[in-house]
């Protein structure tokens, strides 16, 4: 189960309007304002959702991500090469991490700044995630 909503304040309703989280027993939940009826979606069941089309996005663009991540890094070797095929190998274990532990504030921020975004509809249905270089990826 997870302790904490990844996607926070990167949420909005089909109307633009951002989506709130809140806690009910311990548990995260976005928060969809439906003409004042407040209703509340288990944030798991959309950050699952999203990170999994984020994790297909990865995969199916396995080489071009590595290329990516080792310009980024600014090592070419052998070695780095390995050690980050590895890690998007394990990305089924990180998103469980993820769930756990959610993206630190800086990280959501620069998502944000990127354009990623995610919108729901009034059953808390994702509808369309938003992510940077992408027109987005309709459901």
């Amino acid at each position: 189960m997870a302790r904490v909503a990844v996607f926070a304040g990167l949420i909005v309703d089909e109307a633009d309007n951002p989506v709130d989280v809140t806690y009910v027993g311990g548990v995260p939940h976005y928060v969809i304002n439906d003409a004042g009826f407040l209703r509340h979606v288990p944030s798991e069941k959309v950050d699952r959702h999203v990170l999994n089309i984020m994790q297909e996005g990865v995969l199916e663009n396995r080489d071009v991500v590595v290329q990516g991540m080792l310009q980024f890094l600014g090592k070419d070797d052998l070695f780095t090469k390995a050690a980050v095929d590895a890690s998007i190998g394990k990305l089924p274990e990180n998103i469980n991490a993820l769930l756990d532990t959610g993206l630190p504030e800086e990280a959501r921020q620069w998502l944000g700044l990127m354009g990623l975004r995610i919108v729901l509809n009034l059953h808390g249905d994702v509808i369309n995630v938003m992510m940077p270089g992408s027109a987005g990826l309709d459901e």
